[in-house]
């Protein structure tokens, strides 16, 4: 399965909010604190039970359920809505606290995103490149797109290469000069795939709870369709696809004569 299909996967994998006995004021305001990630939202109506709760389901299987009240924002809190891939982050400081979603976010393992720009990506991809670099072991994996792309990063992946357990290695389309590479592994792909999708898959260094990918696809120009993930199957799992398919010898010839290997 490709990078694209994979996306395409998690994309079907759609999940469901049903809140039930609320005003459609609150549905609507959901859907707007929702409208980035991979769920449906409807609204429902029962004879009796309580008032304004909501349940979560996927491929029609229960997943939770959960108070509407305990979805909305606090006073004092987070109410964009949208953490930022860093697991477990919290928002502002409010009387209960909490990310507003944070009982549905907690239990989607990819979280799929639309629409987002270029300085999206690059923000949501420090945050995997800091986690890499704080545990400072392990296989960091980052696609650029292109070598003209990649170039702009370089002295940050080189910086990140320096770390003597941790091994980097970058992914381009053959457009544009390779950089100088001194302290990380550059991969010259001939596929769409490579010019097509962002991606940053870094394997914990040991730790399952570390592991974590950002993975999309640019549809239209400057915008990224995606997801990012802390389900460590999914994060080996493209991190396996990229070595197997742009290891160290990629169409016959060495990744080295884009990069250095350290």
């Amino acid at each position: 399965m490709s990078l694209i299909e994979l996306i395409a996967g998690v994309e079907a994998h759609e999940a469901t909010l049903t809140v039930f006995n609320a005003d459609p004021a609150v549905t609507d305001e959901l859907r707007e604190y929702f409208a980035d990630r991979n769920i449906r939202i409807v609204e429902d109506q029962t004879a009796s039970g309580p008032e304004a709760f909501a349940v979560l389901a996927r491929d029609g299987e229960f997943v939770t359920a959960v108070t509407v009240d305990d979805l909305l924002p606090r006073p004092g809190g987070d109410e964009t809505g949208d953490s930022g891939p860093e697991e477990g982050e919290s928002g502002g400081e409010g009387s209960r606290g909490g990310r507003v979603g944070e009982p549905v976010l907690d239990h989607l393992d990819e979280t799929m995103f639309t629409s987002y720009s270029r300085a999206d990506m690059v923000a949501a991809s420090r945050e995997i490149e800091d986690r890499a670099w704080r545990v400072g072991d392990g296989e960091l994996h980052a696609g650029f797109q292109t070598l003209d792309v990649l170039t702009g990063e370089a002295d940050t992946y080189d910086l990140l290469g320096e770390k003597d357990r941790l091994d980097v290695h970058a992914y381009a389309a053959a457009e544009g000069d390779a950089p100088d590479v001194g302290h990380y592994t550059v991969h010259v792909g001939q596929t769409a795939e490579i010019r097509e999708t962002w991606f940053v898959a870094y394997d914990g260094g040991g730790y399952d709870d570390a592991k974590c990918a950002l993975l999309a696809e640019e549809r239209a120009p400057g915008e990224f369709y995606g997801f990012w993930s802390y389900d460590p199957e999914t994060v080996d799992y493209i991190i396996d696809y990229l070595t197997d398919q742009y290891g160290p010898e990629e169409g016959g010839a060495p990744a080295g004569d884009a990069g250095r290997n350290r």
